[in-house]
């Protein structure tokens, strides 16, 4: 995708020609307005269009078995254990960071004021310390987003999760949302952290998500991310699907928004997520989770 791509509906076609050549149902002689025509594989882990399908004939969860299939056995190292809560205390933090330390997690996950805590909590531990960027509705402009995570990065944080201009993307401009996704890359990439955008898939159509994810792509990004957790919905199964088809088998993407259990977690990683984003972590990885919180 380039920046000759003016034209909204073209620079859609293009993409989504783009996600279904990969797919292998795009080749010759196919027809592009049939997707599965042609399609050998018969099942929802190699195309978009099936996971589509099979959501609107009314499944809640789709069983995906992509290049993901083998789903480890220890969960901890894919989580992020989160707290963004408002009232979040410092001994919140410190419980946080506790329990992350104890169970192995991937990261912990903390507004931009905590990060200088949390990283002297975690020093001595190969807990990462994540922070969030315009968090949580992505309407900063692009040098206030900079400039944030450029603190934060210098207060400890290793790797950042911003949340894209929601706005921008819904109003056709592409470009604003490509730099705005690479000011923050650049901040991140200058200290060797890494950037995972915030796409908020509960608030886009499907052509946007291809879109924006392949924005994040082109402007550097490291992973792509379902959700806050503060909008409409949640990750869900289907867009995990359709991110990882959007950006390829190298891209990560991050799973965040409603997921409570081991199975919830086991289905996005299945799905191609290779992080998970949750405050119920240590229910998660110790069998305590409840009823699925997915939206």
């Amino acid at each position: 995708m380039t920046d000759t791509f003016n034209d909204r509906d073209a620079l859609v076609e293009a993409i989504t020609r783009e996600v279904l050549v990969a797919l292998g149902a795009g080749g010759a002689g196919v027809d592009p307005n049939d997707p599965c025509a042609g399609c050998v594989q018969g099942c929802a882990a190699q195309c978009a269009t099936k996971v589509r399908s099979l959501m609107e004939s009314g499944a809640d969860r789709i069983e995906y078995h992509g290049d993901a299939n083998d789903v480890p056995l220890d969960l901890a190292r894919y989580i992020d254990h989160t707290l963004h809560k408002p009232d979040a205390s410092a001994a919140d933090i410190d419980k946080l960071c506790d329990e992350a330390a104890e169970h192995n997690f991937a990261s912990v996950c903390v507004n931009p004021t905590w990060v200088r805590r949390a990283a002297n909590r975690l020093r001595d531990t190969d807990v990462a310390v994540a922070s969030v960027i315009g968090f949580p509705f992505g309407a900063t402009p692009s040098d206030v987003k900079a400039f944030e995570t450029r603190r934060a990065v210098r207060d400890g944080a290793r790797e950042i999760d911003m949340v894209i201009n929601i706005g921008a993307l819904k109003s056709g401009q592409h470009d604003l949302v490509r730099d705005d996704i690479a000011r923050v890359s650049d901040a991140c990439h200058e200290v060797g952290a890494i950037n995972k955008v915030i796409i908020e898939a509960a608030l886009l159509s499907d052509a946007e998500k291809i879109i924006v994810s392949r924005l994040a792509r082109e402007a550097k990004a490291d992973m792509v991310k379902t959700s806050t957790g503060y909008a409409k919905g949640g990750a869900t199964v289907y867009d995990v699907a359709l991110m990882r088809e959007a950006v390829g088998p190298k891209m990560g993407i991050k799973a965040a928004g409603g997921i409570r259990t081991a199975e919830d977690v086991q289905e996005m990683i299945a799905a191609g997520a290779t992080r998970i984003g949750a405050s119920a972590g240590v229910k998660i990885v110790s069998g305590q989770g409840g009823a699925s919180g997915r939206y």
